[in-house]
């Protein structure tokens, strides 16, 4: 500690003048006491005032400098000398002394500028206003190709030094992607994945930029795919196997990529980890299943590289895949389900896959999650099968195989994604099936929880879901029988209600549903018309010149089957709606000026 003391002492009162000899002795004291116990004796360099001293020692001509700098490296490794080392005004100096030829200077300055960067604000930008990013990545570019240690112990510093530089700080990495780093640590990677801390460097380093949407563009066109899947297939250790998936799932987000990783062979790499660890209890097994199988999902997203692994339903992917939905994990049952809603995104695929029996192996799967089942599952399951019965040859043969029969064992559930997908489920399928939506339409269940569901305030996506399955029963089935269950069970003043609603496909089914309730069972709905002020909102939609010409013309329409009531028509007199509706007579849309006159003229004759 005495030694210390003195050393500390020497270098306050020293000036450039003195000996070259007595300044490498205190600073060998100082590194030795640094080595024993870096907090304290950092604590007590700064207290000493002797950080302002090693502003003036970093000198490129200077013998000393490459311990200064690694003095300052170590002291750095301490958070709160961060900030003291940026006051003391030495990431200048530093940084000049990256433009010297010396390697061990090299090494000590990329050491020092990377610990004061580590999480300080202050320090980053101290560096970036000294331009020392810049010089790094062009040391970088220039030290690519060489192998020898001394190269890649630099390389594997000033990588680490760009990591720590741009961590969790988008313009700093956007800065390094504009200087073209991307491509460099590409080339790299290539060249050194014998050396491991160095691929290590890399990988964090394309974890950090990989999040940026910039990136991803520069990312496609290097061989990023090629190398990741290269050095993926040579780990054996689960944690090295978990960095190289932290930069593949950003990376998989981009359609391009997604094709070249399929193309690269990561498909393969991932299927041989979901077989060796589908049946392992082991914790680092079960966290390599869910990721691979994540990945998998996730490069099913892209409609390239989905539509290349399916092959027309013969691919040994998508057979794999089909293989998981039985599977006794539940991460399996989830991405097996997800990739098939996957699959699922056009029409070819979809009828191909109905016609091979997927529907039963989801209804097996919605089976053995309908009490306290997992709710992640229902909500897959459910996805893929409203996803199947978007195509019309679809939608009758999944009827006749009991999908609305295994969705409505899921009325009970009070998870709001489950709620939305069953109703989108039932929706879809009936689409133009009368049988299909009288039948459900009769089913007092399943209408009670709709008109429960309309109200759903927290949960727009339900609320909108349930409206639009109350409207469909009745569009789809044209039933007098439906209509009487849906007055029956409160339904109506929802529809009114979502005539207002500011998406016009949403208006325009409500209004078409309500022309039909007024056509075919206006006596048994007219009070609950009457009380949800149908008349009043016509009345305003008709006025409004935002309203869209078909809302405009099924406005009028539905005027027109409200007339045969007397309470309503009453409304309606008491409107001036005459007035309202021979302006839209000259309305720029012909169909709307039609109705217009035709819905005058009955409005006349009533009056």
């Amino acid at each position: 500690a005495d030694n210390l003391s003195d050393a500390l002492k020497k270098l306050k009162i020293t000036t450039t003048d003195s000996t070259a000899d007595s300044l490498e002795g205190c600073l060998d004291c100082l590194l030795q006491a640094l080595a024993q116990d870096n907090m304290e004796t950092s604590e007590k360099i700064q207290k000493s005032g002797v950080l302002q001293v090693f502003a003036s020692l970093l000198m490129p001509q200077s013998s000393c400098t490459a311990k200064v700098a690694n003095i300052i490296a170590e002291v750095a490794r301490n958070e709160f000398m961060r900030n003291p080392c940026v006051d003391a005004g030495l990431i200048p100096p530093l940084v000049q002394l990256l433009n010297c030829k010396d390697q061990e200077v090299l090494l000590q300055t990329g050491r020092a500028l990377g610990n004061i960067c580590y999480d300080s604000h202050e320090g980053r930008n101290a560096v970036d206003h000294a331009g020392g990013a810049h010089i790094v990545v062009d040391h970088i570019r220039s030290l690519c190709s060489k192998t020898d240690p001394a190269s890649e112990k630099l390389l594997t510093v000033f990588c680490g030094m760009l990591m720590n530089y741009s961590n969790e700080n988008d313009t700093l990495q956007s800065q390094l992607i504009n200087m073209g780093v991307i491509p460099t640590l590409v080339k790299l990677l290539g060249i050194h994945c014998q050396n491991a801390a160095l691929t290590e460097m890399c990988l964090v380093a394309f974890g950090n930029l990989a999040e940026l949407e910039s990136s991803k563009e520069q990312f496609a066109y290097t061989n990023i795919a090629e190398e990741l899947v290269k050095l993926f297939k040579k780990q054996i250790e689960h944690d090295k196997k978990e960095m190289i998936f932290e930069v593949l799932a950003p990376l998989a987000e981009n359609d391009v990529i997604k094709l070249q990783l399929v193309e690269a062979g990561l498909v393969e790499c991932l299927l041989e980890i979901v077989q060796k660890t589908v049946d392992s209890d082991k914790e680092d097994d079960i966290a390599e299943l869910k990721t691979a199988s994540d990945l998998m999902v996730l490069l099913l997203l892209g409609d390239e590289s989905m539509q290349k692994l399916f092959e027309g339903g013969k691919g040994s992917v998508f057979q794999r895949v089909l293989s998981w939905i039985p599977s006794n994990s539940h991460q399996l049952q989830l991405a097996g389900a997800l990739a098939i809603a996957n699959f699922a995104r056009n029409d070819g695929n979809c009828i191909h896959m109905v016609d091979n029996g997927i529907v039963q192996k989801l209804m097996d799967l919605l089976d053995r999650h309908v009490e306290d089942g997992n709710v992640t599952v229902q909500h897959a399951a459910l996805s893929a099968l409203r996803n199947l019965a978007i195509p019309v040859v679809n939608k009758a043969k999944m009827l006749s195989a009991g999908v609305a029969e295994a969705v409505l064992k899921f009325l009970r559930s009070e998870m709001p994604p489950v709620q939305f997908k069953l109703l989108g489920t039932l929706r879809m399928i009936i689409d133009a099936q009368a049988e299909a939506a009288e039948q459900l339409g009769k089913n007092i269940k399943l209408v009670e929880r709709l008109v429960e569901w309309c109200e759903a305030k927290d949960h727009a996506g339900v609320m909108g879901e349930s409206n639009r399955l109350l409207s469909a029963l009745i569009r789809h089935s044209k039933s007098k029988d439906v209509i009487r269950t849906i007055v029956q069970s409160g339904g109506i003043k929802h529809l009114v209600t979502m005539a207002t609603s500011e998406h016009v496909i949403m208006q325009n089914e409500a209004l078409i549903a309500l022309a039909l309730i007024a056509a075919l069972e206006l006596v048994t709905a007219e009070k609950d018309l009457e009380n949800a002020q149908l008349v009043q909102i016509l009345h305003r939609l008709l006025s409004d010149d935002r309203s869209a010409p078909e809302i405009k013309y099924n406005s009028m329409v539905l005027i027109c089957a409200l007339v045969a009531s007397e309470p309503l028509q009453k409304e309606v007199q008491s409107l001036a709606f005459l007035e309202v509706v021979s302006k839209l007579r000259s309305h720029e849309n012909k169909t709307v000026a039609q109705q217009a006159s035709l819905t005058e003229q009955r409005l006349a004759v009533e009056s």
